[in-house]
Parts: C-alpha cells; sequence; structure tokens
C-alpha cells in the first residue's frame, strides 16, 4: 500500500505488495493479494480472500464468505450477498461464493449467495446472477442467462472491430487476448 489512506478503516488485513488503496474504504480481517487496486467508498468483510492484480471499482460491498481469484475485474457498484433468508435475527447460513481467475463482472451486478462465477467469465452490467456461471460464458440480465462464450470466435471478432472503429481514445497496454 502506497500511502495511508485518511478516512478509512483498515483492521487486520494483509495487503500484497504493490496494492494501491484508495480512501473511503472499509476493510475488516480480510486478505488482499499483490498488484491490487481497490477503489474509494468499497467495504469488504472480514475472511474475504482477494487474489492479485485484481480490480475493484468504487461502490462495492464484498462480505464474509466470498473469494476472489487472480485477474479479476470488479465493476462499479457490484454487490456480493451471503445469506440467502436475512434478517436482524435468529440463525443463518454463510453461503460462500467464489469468483474464478480472470471473470470480469459489470457494474451494478448484484451476485446472491452460494455462486460460483466461472473462469474467464464475463458478467453485463446491471445482471443479477442467481445460478453458477460456468467457465467462459458471457452472461446478461435479471436473471442472468448465458447468451454465448468468450472463447467464441464471432465475439472475438466483435471486440476486435470495437476497438478498431469505436470512437474515443484507446486506453490501456498491449496484452494477449485476455480469454483463452
Amino acid at each position: 500500500m502506497t500511502k495511508k489512506p485518511k478516512f478509512s478503516i483498515i483492521k487486520n488485513v494483509e495487503i500484497g505488495e504493490n496494492t494501491r488503496i484508495h480512501d473511503q474504504v472499509n476493510l475488516y480481517k480480510c486478505k488482499i493479494g499483490k498488484n491490487c487496486k481497490i477503489d474509494a467508498y468499497v467495504y469488504i468483510e472480514e475472511g474475504v480472500e482477494i487474489g492479485n492484480n485484481v480490480k475493484i471499482r468504487p461502490f462495492t460491498f464484498i462480505p464474509t464468505g466470498v473469494k476472489i481469484e487472480d485477474n479479476v475485474f470488479i465493476g462499479p457498484g457490484v454487490i456480493f450477498t451471503n445469506d440467502k433468508y436475512p434478517r436482524v435475527r435468529g440463525k443463518w447460513k454463510l453461503l460462500k461464493t467464489t469468483v474464478k481467475k480472470g471473470a470480469s463482472i459489470g457494474a451494478k451486478t448484484v451476485i446472491l449467495p452460494g455462486i460460483t462465477i466461472g473462469k474467464y467469465a464475463l458478467i453485463g452490467a446491471g445482471s443479477v446472477i442467481t445460478k453458477n456461471i460456468p467457465d467462459y460464458a458471457i452472461a446478461i440480465g435479471n436473471p442472468a442467462k448465458i447468451i454465448g462464450y468468450v472463447t467464441d470466435e464471432k465475439f472475438k471478432e466483435k471486440v476486435g472491430r470495437f476497438l478498431e472503429e469505436a470512437e474515443g481514445e484507446l486506453k490501456g497496454e498491449e496484452a494477449e487476448w485476455p480469454w483463452p
């Protein structure tokens, strides 16, 4: 962590080398890997594990029971849940959620408890994830439905055309196709 945020609560957190944590975060007894970026207004609860090279955008909530593997993108306003029947009192069952290596989750997605999002899966903005998403799947909607796979040649061509033809400044560094 390059500098200590001024208006944040960071208690008993393991933070990997070269990880940047912006101000206005609440992080409790969690583990964050190397080369991550945690933006402002992110709340991460006890026991959460975040891998290396993960980017978590603002206004995201990650409760106990969530594991995020390496090279994952979490868009702004993503909400994870861990209790299928929440209430103020009484017993409840923690349902664990895993986001596998290389997955990308679009802005304002809600992920219900006990879900696995597969390797390199792509979740469209505003989706509600009610079932497991397989490796390489593209899922969108409420409830989310699989509309294709990132390994499809047509999808790769569509992304390639967009990067070449769309207006606006091309950002980022050269990289191999992010999905195998």
